[in-house]
């Protein structure tokens, strides 16, 4: 069992609605029922009439005092009140706060707001088409609606080498909006102190220290005199690492009324409004020699932002890490474009359990490689073979730049296809065809950069990506590790302990560990892709380190003889040649308070700042069967095969876990997880009557299996493992389902693959596109 189960089984988690303080008001957002209109008046005095509303606050107050736009993690702008009009549906428009939330309810309803609609944009193709209505005229210079343009790789090598190629396979698809949907919503409780002129905000962040950096920014306020605690999290999935208006909302009103002012984020509320995933439509091409080598690729990108450029990823890539496509193959030059459109639908680009975009990136490489298999004739299992890099080519560098380092992918891919039983299930599914019966098998290998990154190429906002770690060992020889992580159900209490335990030789249950409050934590980058175990994990072990290496002074002290004779074991130091004489990690420490050698400082505590040299790479090969009725277009998964190399497991038990979660996940989106917009920009799944989530019964079960190749620059070979299989699993479902219905000639079906998009493929033998708009009624 993990440590911080047991409180959590017991009802005993401390999450941010659980915070109460004396005299806390209740704060509710009214937001927008329409998707783009112009405000032409809002009218609050029903709302000030109500008995206990404090305070309404319309964008025009927050303008006042130069609050009513704040900067993105993107570098652009984001209105935390619309003032001149409504850019999505849900966006906020006022707030009230009360003595209680249902009267702050009230007071919402009581506002009286009239717009005047402007044409809707819910596409890319609507956005860039000419005459397109301008949706952030807000924006001096802004003439239209792209917010980047983007390029990476040789274009002329590119075009050579499509030039001599024998087949181009092209693929056209739409990776849909995803909503990490955590169990917590998002939330906060904004106490400042009029005495001390100290702000406390108790919230539902991944990234306390990034958030405390922002809100003295927007607040103006010193960063020393701002507190962000994060409680226990109710997930997170890369939703609660941005900035969201309603804790700027609740900040300002503490600050104006005294009192401390409590948000809690309903479900619709988040479903509408906060940070969405995906949305990325790909262009894509593979140059092919016949007998199945890749010769190059080449890409375009077209990605709905909404209404504010917000992702969050590292300011260098503005489509995250999206060139880290076909990283785990071995092809020559590549070229990828891509352009961001603004959009009347909630800001997205969240890296939704994935690093900044590579969900999207290993999506479209692995529906592209099973296309340009089918288009070769060459079996999918085959054609990966003769393309993924062999064992003896690392490190490689990929045409996109990043350096991959180390991996086993041909073992396991072999793996994968022994334990799906692979030739048996061809030879069933030609057999079950001859009767009518569709079944399918679909192959995902992928290898996703964990851990960004290093100083040299990652920030945010400037901030350099590094993470932290603090541990003190107590005169009892007991630990305190408190690191600039924060865990949203990782694991974390459970793992650093390892991880001090592996280095120190102190019993894990020794060792308590701290993470989330900016007045106690180290500055650190928070969680989100996968950095916990590859950065902030890293440190854990480094500080480990240097706490042994004074340890190892004491131990020559009390031992009496010199540092270079003296050996290590797991908690204990002895004398080399006199394995008898040694002093344990315990009774360093106490010596570190009481009997410490001449001009040593005392006490056995220390910090350390990781910077990672470069990112880890896990590898992955995803293997699902399925069958597909071919009177409904309902499917059912018969058999999901994983194998994962994330380096050195430091909890298996955890490390499953992720696994799991993550096939769940990706289950999700290629089957049921449906939210688009119909012409109005009018969300369609704002309930989880229309978004569903999958329970345990339809969750199909996961075979799991291992391979271990070290990183081989990380203080303990671990690359990280948490969104591996979000990210490489959904198309080994999609491609599944393809490959039952290949008959078809059908490339494509856009997630989620309802069964009313398959059954349509199977009528008419066409591709079928998810993209919005959708038709209501």
């Amino acid at each position: 069992m993990r440590v911080e189960d047991s409180r959590f089984i017991r009802g005993r988690g401390n999450y941010t609605d659980d915070v109460k303080l004396p005299g806390m008001l209740y704060m509710e957002i009214l937001r927008s029922p329409l998707a783009h209109a112009r405000i032409i008046s809002i009218d609050t005095s029903r709302a000030w009439a109500i008995p206990g509303v404090r305070l309404v606050l319309t964008g025009e107050m927050m303008a006042q005092r130069n609050l009513a736009w704040m900067p993105t993690l993107s570098y652009d702008t984001q209105a935390v009140l619309a003032t001149d009009k409504v850019r999505f549906q849900g966006q906020e428009v006022c707030v009230v706060v009360a003595d209680d939330p249902y009267i702050a309810k009230d007071g919402c309803e009581a506002i009286d707001v009239e717009y005047e609609p402007l044409p809707p944009i819910v596409n890319p193709e609507q956005s860039a088409a000419p005459g397109a209505p301008v949706i952030r005229d807000d924006k001096q210079g802004q003439v239209d609606n792209t917010c980047y343009r983007w390029e990476v790789g040789d274009r002329e090598a590119t075009e050579r080498a499509f030039a001599e190629a024998d087949v181009v396979s092209k693929l056209k698809l739409h990776y849909p909006r995803s909503h990490p949907s955590p169990i917590e919503c998002c939330g906060s409780v904004a106490d400042f102190d009029p005495a001390t002129k100290k702000l406390t905000v108790y919230m539902t962040s991944q990234a306390p220290h990034i958030v405390r950096s922002a809100v003295a920014l927007i607040a103006e306020l010193p960063e020393h005199m701002i507190r962000i605690v994060s409680p226990d999290v109710g997930g997170g999935f890369g939703n609660k690492v941005p900035v969201y208006p309603g804790y700027v909302h609740s900040i300002l009103a503490s600050i104006l009324l005294g009192k401390p002012v409590k948000w809690t984020e309903d479900k619709t509320g988040n479903l509408i409004s906060t940070g969405f995933g995906r949305d990325m439509y790909l262009d894509g091409e593979m140059a092919l020699r016949s007998d199945g080598k890749i010769l190059a690729v080449r890409m375009h990108a077209d990605t709905d932002q909404g209404a504010f450029f917000a992702d969050a990823q590292p300011s260098k890539f503005k489509i995250g890490l999206m060139h880290s496509t076909f990283a785990c193959y071995n092809i020559g030059t590549g070229y990828i474009t891509a352009q961001g459109h603004y959009t009347n639908k909630a800001p997205g680009g969240v890296a939704y359990r994935c690093s900044f975009r590579v969900t999207e990136a290993m999506f479209f490489q692995e529906r592209m490689v099973q296309a340009a298999a089918d288009d070769l004739g060459i079996d999918q299992a085959e054609f990966r073979r003769v393309n993924l890099l062999p064992d003896d080519a690392f490190p490689a560098r990929t045409p996109f730049g990043f350096l991959v380092d180390s991996g086993q992918y041909d073992k396991c891919l072999q793996i994968g296809l022994d334990a799906i039983g692979y030739e048996e299930f061809r030879r069933e599914q030609a057999a079950a065809r001859a009767k009518g019966r569709l079944l399918g098998i679909g192959i995902s290998t992928m290898t996703e950069p964990l851990g960004a990154g290093n100083s040299r190429e990652y920030d945010i906002l400037g901030i350099k990506m590094f993470d932290s770690a603090e541990l003190r060992v107590h005169l009892t020889g007991k630990a305190i590790l408190r690191t600039g992580a924060k865990t949203q159900g990782q694991g974390h209490e459970t793992t650093w302990a390892q991880i001090v335990s592996h280095e120190l030789g102190i019993p894990a249950a020794d060792v308590v560990v701290e993470e989330g409050d900016t007045d106690t934590a180290p500055y650190g980058m928070g969680t989100y892709a996968s950095r916990s175990t590859p950065v902030a994990g890293a440190a854990v072990s480094m500080v480990s380190r240097k706490i042994r290496a004074k340890a190892r002074k004491i131990a020559a002290h009390l031992l009496e003889v010199s540092e270079e004779d003296i050996e290590w074991e797991l908690g204990r130091f002895f004398v080399r040649g006199a394995p008898e004489r040694g002093a344990t990690i315990q009774e360093c420490a106490m010596a570190a308070y009481s009997n410490m050698p001449d001009g040593m400082e005392p006490g056995l505590e220390g910090n350390a700042y990781y910077d990672p040299p470069n990112l880890t790479w896990p590898f992955a090969c995803y293997i699902v069967t399925v069958e597909v009725d071919p009177e409904t277009g309902v499917w059912d998964v018969l058999r999901v095969v994983a194998v994962d190399d994330c380096g050195v497991r430091i909890n298996p038990m955890i490390v499953e876990g992720q696994i799991m979660g993550g096939l769940t996940e990706a289950y999700a989106m290629s089957n049921m997880q449906f939210q688009t917009y119909d012409a109005e920009g009018n969300i369609v799944g704002s309930n989880y009557m229309d978004y569903l989530i999958p329970t345990a019964w339809e969750t199909p079960g996961f075979e799991l299996h291992e391979v271990v190749t070290p990183c081989p620059h990380h203080p303990i070979g671990a690359k990280g493992v948490g969104e591996c299989a979000a990210v490489g699993g959904p198309a080994a479902f999609v491609n599944a389902v393809l490959d039952a219905i290949a008959h078809t000639g059908v490339r494509n079906i856009d997630m989620p693959v309802l069964p009313d998009r398959v059954w349509t493929a199977l009528q008419t033998h066409q591709d079928v596109s998810g993209a919005p708009p959708v038709r209501n009624g």
